[in-house]
């Protein structure tokens, strides 16, 4: 599992725009920049979009005034899921919405959850990171069934 310290894989991922789908690196979105990552199981799942996503769209001038440039929020599906996810949240647009389709990135953080059992199969563990030019300087991690340390309070308390 990636650590305070490391750096962040360099892939290549899907981001949703209002334009629709862009590819987009790793090193685009962290490469001398401050920001936060959070992590959810799945788009349009309850915790996700009840608390989770809505707390950082809450709290993004928050973020901005602590000194975060940028903040994603990352799932699992594809990047028509979290484009149509962030319109159905009323979402800033400048939340990037970063889509791992095939889960490729959250296997190189090392924060894979298998759900198959829930018919869900590989999905992302709930989680936060603070990165700063490309190294993690924090990462929480929810256990199953949390929801606390990668809330948007947390990650802003941890800044």
């Amino acid at each position: 599992m990636i650590k305070q310290g490391d750096a962040i894989p360099s892939l290549k991922l899907m981001a949703a725009t209002p334009e629709g789908p862009r590819e987009i690196s790793t090193s685009d979105l962290f490469k001398g920049k401050r920001v936060v990552m959070f992590a959810v199981p799945g788009a349009f799942t309850p915790t996700c979009s009840a608390r989770h996503l809505p707390g950082f769209n809450e709290h993004l001038g928050d973020f901005k005034a602590s000194g975060i440039d940028t903040v994603v929020c990352m799932a699992v599906n594809d990047a028509f899921v979290m484009g149509a996810w962030a319109k159905s949240q009323d979402i800033n647009p400048e939340i990037v919405m970063l889509a791992d389709g095939s889960g490729v990135f959250t296997q190189a953080l090392g924060l894979e959850l298998d759900l198959t059992q829930r018919g869900l199969g590989m999905r992302a563990q709930r989680f936060a990171l603070v990165a700063d030019d490309m190294k993690v300087t924090h990462l929480a991690v929810e256990q199953p069934g949390d929801f606390d340390v990668s809330r948007a309070e947390a990650v802003l308390a941890a800044l």
